[in-house]
């Protein structure tokens, strides 16, 4: 994302020194002189059309009189290309979300261990003559006199969305509109 530190002194001028379209980025709350911010604005083909010969229309734009920059606002750059063992990311491809919500089918498979403990002392209760378990109307059984010490939990957590982000420290993203054209190499 642009040079570290100016070659030279007055370079960040979008000119001498400075390719046309690098995109910089800067400490403070406006934009170098030479420069536009990388917000997604709109510009004139006719006034920018070095800039507009290397970006075209891959950020937007109808590309017969406007062209779009880059919108770097609240996202993070990525290198395009396929990293080892990564996804490939297309030059201007866009992608991922400030908060996502967590499908069961994507928890991993897992049980809970239920852990009674029980005693085989009487109880105080006193209780009516010929007391006998309720039924509960349809004949099966409330209980079983023998067990796993398994139970099956009922759903958890509510599906709300939670934040996705990463650490960040929010910079201004700067691309320049004057500069040398850069050479293919």
């Amino acid at each position: 994302m642009g040079r570290a530190t100016p070659a030279a002194a007055g370079t960040l001028s979008g000119g001498d020194g400075v390719f046309v379209a690098e995109i910089i980025t800067v400490p403070f709350n406006f934009v170098p002189r030479g420069y536009a911010r990388c917000d997604g604005q709109l510009l004139p083909i006719s006034q920018n059309t070095a800039l507009f010969s290397l970006l075209g229309t891959m950020y937007g734009g109808d590309g017969k009189s406007t062209f779009a920059l880059p919108n770097l606002n609240g996202c993070v750059a990525v290198g395009a290309g396929q990293g080892q063992g990564l996804s490939l990311y297309d030059l201007g491809q866009t992608g991922g979300s400030a908060t996502v919500t967590v499908l069961e089918s994507e928890l991993p498979a897992h049980s809970h261990l239920l852990d009674l403990t029980y005693s085989t002392e009487l109880g105080t209760l006193s209780s009516p003559d010929n007391a006998y378990l309720a039924s509960n109307g349809s004949g099966r059984a409330q209980y079983e006199a023998t067990g796993t010490g398994y139970m099956a939990s009922g759903a958890i957590g509510g599906a709300l969305p939670h934040n996705n982000l990463q650490p960040y420290l929010t910079l201004t993203y700067c691309i320049a509109l004057q500069g040398i054209f850069p050479p293919r190499g």
